[in-house]
């Protein structure tokens, strides 16, 4: 299972929100791509980026903070937020992004999504979110009355490279995974799944890979408040 270590970007900064609550961040850095080289040099594989900005605005807000990230680090960064057209993920993915998280989009234009998986093998996910069992969109300000196993199914042969899902009810609480439904999510499709939200331990990154079938685990506050050491992490889970 890999862990991604996340980087969410409000303002051109590195914060936490709890609950998705923009008005709850916690600025944990002010210069994220000295964080994003911190968590490279600790080993990690991936960077998960958030343009938080982006996913209330529905375009790049954050640019220049991903750019200079890209340029600070040599290991693969997947992005979500704001990312809701074809120009936009071909911009990206021209920038050096290794792979490009669809949202809202996934909800209000499936057929972009599909497109996009086929235009881009291997550099289109699928962000899912929800709220209650429900998937919400607009950086998590609407809900739908879709829920996520059913959104997943939706793209079981469209040829997107993973499922992001992250229970909203977790997120930055530092309560806990939703092992469980992110478990069921995962045998629900054979897409790859990323847990996300409420990662807080090693013992949840543990519980997560012990299910067999979730490929990867997004953490952000657990890292910046040193609940997970970040190269411990990544040397248990690779035992």
């Amino acid at each position: 299972m890999i862990l991604y270590p996340a980087i969410d970007l409000k303002d051109g900064q590195a914060v936490r929100l709890v609950h998705g609550e923009m008005d709850s961040a916690t600025v944990f850095n002010d210069d994220p791509a000295a964080q994003a080289r911190a968590f490279a040099d600790a080993g990690c594989e991936w960077i998960h980026l958030v343009d938080l900005n982006g996913a209330f605005a529905g375009r790049p807000v954050n640019a220049a903070a991903v750019e200079a990230i890209l340029a600070a680090i040599d290991r693969p960064a997947q992005l979500g937020g704001g990312i809701r057209d074809m120009a936009t993920i071909e911009a990206w993915l021209r920038k050096g992004l290794a792979r490009v998280i669809l949202g809202t989009v996934a909800v209000e234009d499936p057929d972009l999504v599909r497109d996009a998986a086929r235009a881009f093998p291997g550099q289109v996910a699928v962000g899912i979110d929800a709220r209650g069992g429900r998937v919400a969109t607009k950086g998590w300000a609407e809900e739908t009355g879709v829920t996520a196993p059913d959104l997943a199914r939706r793209f079981e042969d469209a040829g997107v490279a993973a499922i992001v899902y992250t229970d909203i009810d977790r997120d930055g609480a530092m309560g806990g995974p939703n092992v469980d439904a992110t478990a069921a999510l995962a045998r629900a499709v054979d897409i790859p799944v990323i847990a996300s939200g409420g990662v807080s331990s090693l013992a949840d990154l543990q519980a997560l890979a012990a299910t067999g079938v979730i490929a990867g685990a997004i953490s952000g506050r657990a890292l910046y408040d040193d609940a997970i050491d970040l190269a411990e992490a990544l040397a248990a889970l690779k035992g």
